[in-house]
C-alpha cells in the first residue's frame, strides 16, 4: 500500500490541493457517442421554480425536531429536559443504590461484631498465634 502511494512522490501534495477537473466534451453534437455537453454540475434551485429552502433560512434557531419554529423549540426543550433528568436523577439514584461493591461495608460490620464478641469474652482482639503452629510445616534446619 505504501509503495503505491510512494510512486506519486512529490506530486501527491499537488494532487490533494487542487480540486478534481471537470471534463467537457469537445466533439460535435451529432457524434454517435452522445451529444450532451456538461455545462453545469449542479443546476441552481431557482431554475426549477420550487426549490427547497433550508430550514435554517426559515428559522435561524432550528433544532431539527420540526419545521414549525414553536413546535421545534417545544420539542427541543422537552427532549433535553427528559434526557438530562433521566440521566442525572434516575442514573444517580441507580448508582447510589447499587449493592456494596467488593462487600467492603459488610466486611467492616462483621469485623466490628467479632471484636465486640472477643472483648465481651475477655480475649485479645488478635491472638498471639493467629495460625495454629501445629499446622505450619517448616523446612528442616539443614536445608535451604
Amino acid at each position: 500500500m505504501l509503495t503505491r502511494v510512494s510512486r506519486f512522490g512529490s506530486a501527491l501534495p499537488r494532487l490533494l490541493s487542487k480540486p478534481p477537473a471537470r471534463f467537457v466534451s469537445q466533439s460535435n453534437r451529432t457524434s454517435a457517442a452522445g451529444s450532451a455537453a456538461v455545462t453545469e454540475l449542479h443546476p441552481a434551485a431557482e431554475q426549477a421554480g420550487h426549490g427547497e429552502v433550508s430550514p435554517y433560512v426559515k428559522n435561524p434557531d432550528y433544532h431539527g425536531f420540526s419545521s414549525d419554529p414553536v413546535v421545534d423549540r417545544w420539542n427541543m426543550r422537552v427532549a433535553f429536559f427528559f434526557s438530562i433528568s433521566v440521566v442525572l436523577v434516575i442514573g444517580g439514584t441507580f448508582i447510589h443504590y447499587l449493592p456494596d461493591h467488593g462487600m467492603r461495608q459488610w466486611a467492616r460490620r462483621e469485623a466490628e461484631r467479632v471484636i465486640q464478641q472477643r472483648e465481651k469474652a475477655g480475649l485479645p482482639v488478635i491472638g498471639e498465634n493467629y495460625y495454629d503452629p501445629n499446622k505450619i510445616i517448616l523446612a528442616p534446619a539443614g536445608e535451604e
